[in-house]
């Protein structure tokens, strides 16, 4: 009976300590690799921009910062991924347009564009050039028109997929013209313009990132620029404006940073606060600049304001293009 006593009271001094002693800090996030879900290829201009962040968030945060293409439905596959991963700051999501246009072209979408997500951070804007294989017969955008009068549907254009930033443009561009054309959707817009440059697809609407590098290899040619005025890399090339083709600067895509809803605000200020040191720094600066990409940046709530406004936007560029849900 004395041991049983004895045994008893210890356990309860023990547990006595336990409750008094103060609770062990919880660590700092990130304490475990963070995980960039894109929804596109590898080697397009959302993929490039988002690994060019990623090396640096890696230095920033401490821990890997690891870019993972999850590729399909323009993106949709990805983002309802992110959708439905756990909010703690370790499965985020690096959108494009799409993340609005998906919920105005596809019938069934799993997610919505605001309210499953906590918005981390705008990054970039990325003009819209039209680009064909160096040695295209067309050699500009007339051209190309007038090649699809003779043969109606023998112009093809491709693009990331259906509802993409390139689909939008092109949709848009027979809209005016009264051009009958073929849209080629790929897995991205890096598989959509390794065909063009094979010359298998006739052109396409590619944002400005790395396209220089293709014309310089005598690769690629840039017909037109999607802008309302001309772009200093491309200074002797015409806008659509100047064509009389107006609207296609609103077909520009943005790329930004979101992350489930739910996650904690000191995390995905963490995060926009990486991200924010990354656009802040000379050499990133120049590297987005040289590929063609416009800096944002700016604060969540400058996101979370701008993402309806930009819904808003993309329903009239859909209305516009005539493209129809499906």
């Amino acid at each position: 009976m004395r041991l049983t006593r004895r045994t008893l009271i210890t356990a309860v001094l023990g547990l006595c300590s336990a409750l008094a002693a103060p609770p062990a800090l919880a660590q700092p996030y990130p304490t475990k690799p963070v995980k960039i879900l894109i929804g596109f290829a590898a080697g397009g201009p959302t993929d490039v921009i988002a690994r060019v962040l990623a090396q640096d968030m890696t230095a920033t945060l401490g821990q890997s910062v690891i870019v993972e293409n999850r590729t399909g439905a323009n993106s949709l596959i990805a983002t309802e991924a992110v959708a439905q991963a756990a909010p703690d700051g370790y499965t985020v999501l690096f959108a494009s347009l799409s993340h609005n246009v998906n919920t105005l072209v596809m019938k069934k979408v799993n997610y919505d564009p605001v309210k499953s997500f906590v918005p981390v951070t705008l990054v970039a804007k990325l003009p819209m050039l039209v680009v064909t294989a160096a040695n295209s017969p067309a050699n500009s955008v007339n051209d190309l028109l007038s090649m699809a009068k003779v043969k109606p549907g023998a112009v093809s254009y491709g693009s990331a997929g259906n509802g993409g930033s390139a689909h939008l443009a092109g949709a848009l561009l027979q809209t005016q013209s009264g051009a009958d054309m073929t849209h080629v959707p790929f897995r991205g817009n890096a598989p959509a313009l390794t065909e063009v440059i094979a010359g298998n697809v006739s052109f396409m609407f590619y944002p400005a990132v790395g396209i220089a590098d293709f014309v310089a290899q005598k690769r690629l040619k840039v017909l037109a620029v999607g802008t309302t005025t001309r772009l200093p890399d491309f200074a002797n090339v015409p806008t659509m404006q100047e064509l009389g083709l107006k609207g296609f600067d609103a077909t520009a895509p943005w790329v930004g940073m979101l992350a489930p809803a739910g996650t904690p605000a000191e995390i995905t200020k963490k995060l926009n606060d990486a991200i924010a040191t990354a656009l802040a720094k000379p050499d990133i600066k120049e590297r987005l600049r040289s590929l063609g990409a416009i800096i944002i940046g700016g604060s969540q709530e400058d996101f979370r304001q701008f993402l309806p406004k930009d819904r808003e936007h993309w329903v009239q560029v859909v209305k516009a293009a005539g493209i129809q849900p499906e």
